[in-house]
């Protein structure tokens, strides 16, 4: 009685069936085949990685930000394993099941290709979480935190082009036509390198910037004549940021190429110069105590460096360059105004005769030798 049952319904959805293909073509079938398959496992995926992150919160935070990461490679993974099953029933042409299959292989090694990225960038997160640039002393955090920048971006660079090529060799159309434009048209892979060479150039130079480190993160330099910090140092550009906060874009092939002043390279310390230009009559000792109280007051001096020297004499006046220290750019910048300030309110205020003055001296006409000369002759008459 349940045999009979079964062959009945199997009948009946055989003829249901047949009805469909009759009135519905059969691409139209693989295509809502195909996507039922693939929404199924999106749903599957993405229910099973939340039952998941709630299971692992318990563990930390590594392991809810490594499933977050691998969420979407994994999705994608699972509906190209839906869809390669679902593929052979439905019902399409030998033709298109052929060009579906080489797509999906194809989109298999991008998912490889974007699971290898994933797993790189989370790896270059971790490390960067060590890294404290805030700090005062921040020139080993700085060399760190270029080169995982620049290496993160060069091998992304690098992981994306073999995976393009892969993803090209999985066709052999594709891989025969690619082999014979390069071995036959020698011009086509002459213009080609040269319109790739602006992009290997700079990431050769991303390496080299790497290992030598002429620059890096926060650094202080002086580029074009503009004074600012190294902002970003990404895979083929640089970006500076000015002084008044607008930005410089330049090849990372610049920094190889063209000279430019970076003022932290060795360390984050700088010596910045106040210049004054002052009377004759001036105390350089007194002005080199008034120093010494002004930066020891100032909680931007570091206590290294503090000290004048007459380095010129210009027209009517002494030059004294007044040298001090500070732990960063931006507050050597600060402590030279304020020491720059404090100097010329002191001198005004104690010594106002050691200002710059413009002497102007005007003889006795009485002693001149020309005048003694016309009273003897109006004497004389």
């Amino acid at each position: 009685m349940q045999n009979e049952l079964f062959q009945n319904i199997a009948g009946f959805a055989t003829r249901i069936f047949d009805w469909i293909a009759v009135w519905i073509p059969g691409w139209l079938i693989g295509t809502a085949l195909m996507l039922a398959a693939g929404g199924i496992a999106l749903s599957v995926c993405r229910f099973l990685l939340r039952q998941l992150r709630h299971f692992t919160a318990r563990f930390g935070l590594y392991p809810v930000l490594l499933l977050d990461r691998c969420q979407g490679p994994t999705c994608a993974l699972m509906v190209l394993i839906a869809l390669g099953a679902a593929l052979p029933a439905a019902p399409f042409t030998g033709q298109i099941s052929t060009l579906l299959g080489h797509l999906l292989l194809a989109s298999f090694v991008a998912v490889v290709g974007w699971s290898v990225i994933n797993t790189l960038n989370l790896g270059a997160d971790l490390y960067m979480q060590r890294i404290h640039i805030e700090v005062e002393d921040n020139l080993i955090a700085r060399k760190q935190a270029t080169q995982i920048g620049i290496l993160r971006g060069a091998t992304q660079t690098l992981i994306g082009l073999v995976t393009l090529a892969a993803m090209l060799m999985t066709s052999a159309s594709v891989r025969q036509y690619g082999v014979s434009l390069f071995a036959s048209a020698g011009a086509a892979g002459l213009i080609l390198g040269l319109a790739a060479r602006p992009l290997l150039s700079n990431l050769l130079a991303g390496i080299q910037i790497a290992i030598t480190q002429p620059i890096r993160v926060e650094d202080a330099v002086i580029v074009q004549g503009e004074f600012g910090w190294i902002e970003r140092i990404a895979s083929t550009y640089v970006v500076v940021r000015i002084w008044d906060l607008r930005r410089m874009i330049l090849p990372l092939s610049y920094f190889i190429e063209q000279p430019f002043q970076n003022w932290t390279h060795q360390s984050a310390d700088l010596l910045g110069s106040v210049f004054l230009y002052v009377d004759y009559s001036v105390p350089v000792d007194e002005v080199r105590r008034a120093l010494q109280r002004i930066v020891e007051a100032d909680d931007r001096w570091d206590g290294k460096v503090a000290g004048v020297q007459m380095t010129d004499l210009p027209t009517n006046m002494v030059e004294l360059r007044i040298l001090v220290s500070s732990r960063n750019a931006a507050l050597l910048f600060d402590l030279r105004c304020a020491v720059r300030e404090a100097l010329v309110a002191w001198l005004y205020q104690t010594y106002p005769n050691a200002l710059p003055r413009s002497r102007n001296e005007i003889a006795k006409l009485s002693n001149m030798p020309e005048i003694q000369n016309l009273r003897v002759r109006e004497h004389a008459i």
